[in-house]
């Protein structure tokens, strides 16, 4: 009886492991109109809000929404989750779920300005907050003296466990321009 159940879950759990990596692996390549497409469908769903202060990374590319904060001068040089230094005047996210490597375009729901970041570190460890962006990144969307505004974070390119790259929500919206660089941006960041 034993032995039964567990060989029931084990060809359970091969299943689902097969038809989740089928399903990555039929991402269609991010220079296609199929890719486009998925894009399309992705930004049409509503932004999800993931909560607590660990989630499981997300390789799905939909749109999330919560809170943005920014990184204070101490951290200014300290290394990052891919062994980077963080540059105060780059354009750098910490996300607590999107695939380090992500490129992604935030916006304060405020005032509707955005920015295109790279996600390069791993945190806000508060729960809320999507993402912690450097102090060039919040002037440019206007955090100011509030240090944490609502915003909605719209990854473009999204690296893949199998290697690839899918277009995100942020896709959809981008110029062809916008959408190569951030495909380029997110190989070479993923591959490193």
């Amino acid at each position: 009886m034993r032995k039964t159940q567990t060989t029931t879950v084990a060809m359970l759990m091969t299943g689902f492991f097969l038809a989740t990596s089928s399903a990555i692996a039929a991402a269609p390549p991010p220079d296609s109109p199929a890719a486009l497409k998925e894009a399309e469908r992705l930004d049409n769903l509503p932004p999800i809000t993931p909560h607590g202060t660990k989630t499981a990374v997300d390789h799905s590319g939909r749109a999330q929404k919560g809170r943005a904060s920014y990184y204070a001068k101490h951290f200014n040089n300290r290394k990052m989750a891919n062994g980077r230094r963080l540059d105060p005047n780059a354009p750098v996210a910490a996300s607590k779920n999107l695939p380090l490597g992500t490129t992604a375009k935030v916006v304060n729901t405020q005032n509707g300005k955005e920015a295109t970041v790279r996600v390069e570190d791993r945190g806000p460890y508060v729960d809320g907050r999507v993402v912690d962006v450097t102090p060039r990144i919040a002037k440019e969307l206007d955090i100011g003296k509030q240090g944490v505004v609502p915003v909605v974070v719209k990854p473009i390119a999204v690296p893949q466990p199998d290697g690839g790259v899918k277009l995100g929500a942020g896709a959809a919206d981008a110029s062809p321009q916008e959408i190569r660089r951030a495909t380029e941006v997110t190989k070479q960041l993923a591959g490193d």
